[in-house]
This record gives C-alpha cells, sequence and structure tokens, in this order.
C-alpha cells in the first residue's frame, strides 16, 4: 500500500481502493489526492475507484465535490466504504455502493453479496493479442495478459498480474501499486528488468537454458523465479 499523510491507496481485484485520513481537513485531503492523480494521469486514467472514509461524516456535497474531483480525471467512483449513517446517506442519494463484499476484510460484508459466495467474479484487466515491441507501454489498473511476446525495449506496468503467453524479454512491473502477492508469468521468463511491488530483479546477461513457464512472485522478501506448473 502507498502511504501519504492524507490517504492511501492500494490495487484491489475490483478496483483501486482509496483510504482518505478521516483526521485531515476534507479540502487538504481532495487537495493532496488531486495533486497526486494529477502527477500520474496516464496510469489512473480509466480506473474504477472505491473509497473507504472511515468513521468520517461526510455530507452530500462534499461527497459530490469527491466524485465530480475523481471523474474530471476519468476515474469513476463506484463504491464509498463508511462507518458514519451521514455519509452513507449521502452516498445512496448519488447512486454509489456502499458495500464490496469481501474486497475488504472485515469491511461492507453484506447479505446481497453473501448470497452470491458459490459465483466467481471477474477480475479487471488488459488481453492484448500481439506483441509488444520496443518502445511500447501498456499500463493497467488491474491485471495484464499478453498473448504474444514482450520483446526488450517494451514495458507493462500493471496493479495486479501480468501474464505472457510467450516471450518476457522487456521491463515488467506488477503489482505497481504495492501488492507483494502480485505474480508475474511467462512461458519465457528472460525479462530486461522485472518488478513486484517494490521488489526489483533483472536477468543474467547470458541465461543459457531451455525455455520453459515460469512464475515470479515474492517469498521471504525477495523475488523467486519457480516452475510454472
Amino acid at each position: 500500500m502507498q502511504q501519504e499523510q492524507s490517504f492511501a491507496i492500494k490495487g484491489t481485484r475490483d478496483g483501486l481502493l482509496i483510504a482518505l485520513n478521516a483526521n485531515e481537513d476534507w479540502n487538504t485531503v481532495l487537495t493532496s489526492l488531486a495533486a497526486h492523480i494529477d502527477q500520474r494521469l496516464n496510469f489512473f486514467a480509466g480506473a474504477r475507484i472505491i473509497v473507504d472514509l472511515g468513521e468520517r461524516p461526510v455530507p452530500r456535497h462534499d461527497l459530490s465535490s469527491l466524485k465530480a474531483l475523481l471523474e474530471r480525471r476519468d476515474l469513476h467512483l463506484w463504491a464509498v466504504l463508511s462507518e458514519s449513517q451521514t455519509t452513507n446517506e449521502a452516498s445512496n442519494a448519488l447512486d454509489l455502493r456502499t458495500s464490496v463484499g469481501s474486497l475488504v476484510p472485515g469491511r461492507g460484508e453484506t447479505d446481497q453479496l453473501a448470497s452470491n459466495t458459490a459465483e466467481e467474479t471477474g477480475t479487471n484487466g488488459v488481453l492484448i493479442r500481439r506483441t509488444l515491441r520496443s518502445g511500447r507501454t501498456v499500463h493497467s489498473m488491474g491485471h495484464v495478459v499478453v498473448i504474444g511476446d514482450v520483446n526488450p525495449g517494451a514495458e507493462i506496468v500493471a496493479v495486479g498480474d501480468v501474464i505472457v503467453w510467450g516471450r518476457l524479454r522487456g521491463n515488467v512491473h506488477a503489482g505497481a501499486n504495492g501488492d507483494e502477492s502480485a505474480v508475474v508469468c511467462a512461458l519465457d521468463m528472460t525479462p530486461t528488468q522485472l518488478r513486484i511491488a517494490g521488489y526489483i530483479v533483472t536477468s543474467p546477461a547470458d541465461k543459457r537454458r531451455k525455455p520453459r513457464p515460469e512464475v515470479a512472485v515474492v517469498r521471504n522478501n525477495q523475488i523467486i523465479v519457480e516452475a510454472w506448473t
């Protein structure tokens, strides 16, 4: 999770979770959040947002301001987590969800979602059916699946997992918002640079071996590459 004075951001399977500091001045929080997003507009654009407001009571006009702030930056606010009746009433008035099931442990667990626990739900992501050549960059607030190669000089940055059904020889960053449970998979894993959350590894200059499917994960505070079975 990326920590800020006024907010914290974390990628989840259903969107981007933004937790706002309940003790900070509301206008200060919005100003800090807007500045942070503006610095990485290409990365955040199109993201689906869940905002956790905790115990802070947020009236409708303030929640509308937050919604408008996000929409001006091509972000979609679809759910609000709150322990305040005032905030929940404002969310309902703006037609925003007030629960997201098991997305956030211990938060928003409702009978409505519990009845669907036997049903598998999809996760957000990008499917690319071509080889990524040098100079191409892919950003995703979810997962990235490439059916093709990722050539040297190409780059993938994803909040979720990265799966390459081909040769991975470029740069890849999974769990870009700090999710250490993210993974990188490829049929031939020889990246120029591989990152998961805050961990980084590079491939040896001469990696002579028969290509095989492999998966990279974070284990014991380091990236481990092992057979993908």
